[in-house]
């Protein structure tokens, strides 16, 4: 059985490029038969740039919400808090005490911040190292990542490999990256990756008219209605595609190339798309966030599930450091 680790960033609400990019694809492969899921929402990791109580929480219920309105089956997938498995953070303590500093200092999520040192925080300068003791306090065999955490997997790998070595023991499983070449990549409204340090998002989660609003924020050019316009250059064509069939593809091409179609119309079509493609995720998520006690109750029971492994692990690094 193949472990598989996926931390999910609650520093704000799930968006249509995590829907697509992330969410659907860890959700179908939590439900290989081969493959045990462990998902965890990092909200310790939040912390580094939100400080206000209410706004974690109401991250944390709308991440989760997302989640399962998306189909997460939580009788298949270990899906939890990170803050609530307190070994996380003594895990990462000890592995503080075999991190070098260059090592750190050399790492993207601080050296993109490093032109303005009063904005960088010691947890963001300790964050590849709590995300670490994220994935080897579990087993994790198998760790999802993008091109830009890459790095930070090597860390893991090197920061264990290194406790491994000092005590002349398998204390940890050496994790291995799984880097999707293919991954889905979701423009935003101004044609950049969909992220929400951007703004550029489209949350389908939203009420209609927000929605709407959103995606009628969408960048086109100045192309006259009238005239033709090239859908393979226009960003609103671009997201309709990663939600359509063949034949809505072929139509909506042909409505751009035709003229009198304006960017307008195509606003409209992609958003009335996004209404009936997540219909049923909708009509989920608003139920699960009205009810947020059912959604702290699933994640309570997965951090039972998830403390288990996690005592096993701290129980090892105790036994080896001579605590």
């Amino acid at each position: 059985m193949t472990r598989v680790l996926t931390g999910i960033q609650s520093s704000g609400r799930q968006h249509l490029g995590n829907v697509l990019g992330a969410i659907r694809p860890a959700i179908r492969k939590s439900n290989d038969p081969g493959t045990e899921s462990f998902l965890f929402i990092a909200d310790l990791h939040s912390l580094t740039t939100i400080k206000d109580a209410d706004t974690r929480k109401e991250n944390i219920i709308a991440t989760a919400a997302a989640w399962l309105a998306c189909g997460l089956n939580t009788e298949k997938t270990v899906f939890y808090l990170q803050s609530a498995v307190p070994e996380c953070t003594e895990l990462t303590w000890y592995l503080n005490c075999f991190t070098p500093y260059p090592m750190l200092a050399n790492a993207h999520s601080f050296k993109d911040k490093s032109d303005r040192l009063s904005d960088v925080n010691a947890g963001l300068f300790d964050y590849p190292v709590l995300m670490a003791s994220d994935i080897i306090l579990y087993d994790a065999h198998v760790v999802p990542v993008g091109k830009d955490q890459k790095q930070h997997l090597e860390i893991t790998r090197d920061i264990a490999t290194k406790v491994n070595m000092a005590y002349n023991d398998e204390i940890f499983v050496i994790p291995e990256a799984s880097i999707d070449e293919n991954v889905m990549t979701v423009p935003g409204t101004d044609g950049q990756k969909m992220s929400k340090s951007y703004g550029n998002i489209i949350d389908i989660f939203l009420p209609e008219k927000k929605l709407r609003k959103q995606v009628m924020k969408i960048e086109t050019d100045s192309t006259p209605m009238e005239e033709p316009k090239n859908p393979d250059t226009c960003n609103v064509f671009t997201l309709y595609k990663l939600l359509a069939n063949n034949e809505q593809i072929a139509q909506m091409r042909q409505n751009y190339e035709g003229g009198n179609y304006g960017y307008g119309h195509a606003k409209q079509a992609l958003f009335e798309l996004i209404i009936e493609e997540f219909k049923e995720e909708r009509a989920k998520f608003d139920a699960l966030v009205e009810k947020p006690e059912e959604i702290f109750a699933e994640l309570a029971k997965g951090a039972d599930k998830a403390r288990v492994v996690a005592r096993e692990t701290i129980a090892r690094v105790r036994a080896a450091m001579g605590y």
